[in-house]
């Protein structure tokens, strides 16, 4: 089937670059390039960029920390050797995490720096990186306890004035943090990236979900299998069975049915795929596939609470 896409209103009047961006329904995050058993050098992730888009994955998860504050140039490397797929895709990248590494020599301890100053120098760092002239969305990675938030908006609104990031979100944000970031800037806030899972459940009844449907906020569902302990870990066994049952009567996989769980959900949560390996991506796209009803879905829900609903 084709690949669903998510629209997302970006700009305002009077702020327009363009009105809205498509997101692909999955997505593929880069965090483990770096990692691939396979290498990683611009051949082996064109592999694996050439599999998303043939698949229609089009939307490409970065952070600036990945890899040691590799990953990012190591994905540019492939923009750089072939230029025309930089606008056959949607590139993501996060910032504000500020991490002790010898690629940061500044660093003493970790911290998160949403400064007006931290922000611009790490958007001309991972334009320089990726080999672009834009980011698509830029997320902010963590809530920083010292974000002034006036400061922040001005220093996104720039960067959107700049034509250098055309859409804004933000990452691990409860609602009202993401509240107070969205009543100072002009622009609207598009993403939330959460961690979501069968096996993590707090977006479900923290409130986070409920505040994305309300003001139209993607969210966006990263460690969706919670780092393989779905498939191999003992912490998910009674939570495998059940998906085991369910990809037996959808005729599927566990991975596909955990995915199309996810998507059950009102908002649709775009999840982020973070397998090396190209046939596990081919086979993640099976979750379209899946048509859960609710009961469906609560005993899956229930296996995860580890007791039947209240």
């Amino acid at each position: 089937m084709t690949m669903p896409r998510v629209s997302l209103q970006v700009s305002t009047t009077g702020t327009v670059f363009q009105s809205s961006i498509e997101l692909s329904q999955l997505a593929y995050g880069v965090w483990r390039l770096d990692a691939d058993v396979k290498g990683s050098d611009p051949g082996r992730i064109g592999e694996k960029i050439d599999a998303c888009l043939e698949l229609g994955i089009t939307t490409f998860d970065h952070a600036d920390i990945y890899g040691g504050y590799a990953c990012e140039a190591l994905f540019g490397a492939v923009l750089k050797e072939r230029p025309e797929l930089r606008d056959r895709m949607e590139i993501v990248t996060k910032c504000d995490i500020c991490l002790i590494d010898p690629a940061r020599p500044g660093h003493q301890v970790k911290h998160y720096d949403t400064s007006a100053g931290h922000l611009a120098e790490s958007v001309e760092r991972s334009l320089l990186n990726l080999n672009t002239d834009r980011l698509d969305l830029l997320l902010l990675h963590r809530p920083d306890p010292l974000m002034h938030a006036d400061e922040t908006a001005e220093a996104l609104t720039a960067l959107h004035r700049d034509g250098k990031v055309m859409a804004f979100g933000v990452s691990n944000f409860t609602p009202a943090q993401t509240d107070l970031l969205r009543m100072r800037l002009d622009l609207p806030i598009v993403a939330n990236q959460i961690e979501l899972s069968p096996l993590h459940l707090d977006g479900f009844s923290d409130g986070t979900l409920d505040h994305c449907q309300q003001h139209g906020i993607q969210p966006m569902a990263w460690s969706p299998f919670a780092g393989g302990d779905l498939f191999t870990g003992e912490a998910g066994d009674r939570v495998r069975r059940v998906l085991q049952s369910l990809a037996v009567k959808f005729e599927s996989t566990v991975d596909a049915v955990a995915l199309a769980w996810l998507l059950r959900h009102p908002t649709k949560p775009i999840p982020i795929l973070g397998t090396n390996r190209i046939e596990r991506i081919r086979s993640a796209t099976a979750c379209f596939d899946v048509d859960f009803s609710r009961q469906d879905w609560f005993a899956v829900y229930e296996a995860a609470l580890g007791h039947e609903v209240a």
